[in-house]
């Protein structure tokens, strides 16, 4: 049961058009940007297999980007409520996704691989342990329909 609900809002606007449109396949850039209010607009595109440009972020790895920000915000959460001092975190995260013949796709797996160093190293049971409760409450996570797993290292 929801206690409370927030709301947000993005604005995404195509500059790809190069002068025809959508008129062919290979005739309209990928670029667009995203603007969020009072943030700078961040670059997109689609990534380069789909004819996009490697210099603008693309969807797939900002919700790969997302999981990891959203576990690490969790886990520091789960932390401080567990008496866990934590004094850095990094994440190798990876992503799959499967492409279907029909031409769509879609992600099939996310491992966020969180890189956790302690005040107290005494604590790394626990701390490993808060993974799961951070994945449990980490909102982004909870709203895809794919595994997203964890193998915490330590540091």
């Amino acid at each position: 049961m929801a206690i409370d609900e927030h709301h947000y809002s993005v604005t995404v606007t195509w500059t790809g058009n190069r002068g025809t449109g959508t008129s062919g396949y290979r005739d309209y850039g990928r670029d667009h940007d995203v603007a969020l209010p009072g943030l700078p607009v961040l670059p997109g595109s689609s990534d380069p297999t789909f004819r996009g440009d490697r210099d603008r972020y693309n969807p797939e790895q900002l919700l790969l980007t997302a999981l990891s920000q959203c576990h690490m915000l969790s886990y520091l959460h789960v932390a401080v409520m567990n008496g866990v001092v934590v004094t850095a975190y990094t994440d190798a995260a990876e992503g799959t996704m499967h492409l279907n013949r029909d031409g769509s796709g879609e992600f099939t797996e996310v491992i966020l691989r969180p890189r956790v160093e302690l005040a107290d190293e005494s604590q790394r049971g626990l701390a490993d342990g808060l993974h799961e409760e951070a994945h449990r409450v980490c909102f982004i996570a909870r709203s895809v329909n794919f595994p997203v797993r964890h193998e915490p290292a330590a540091s």
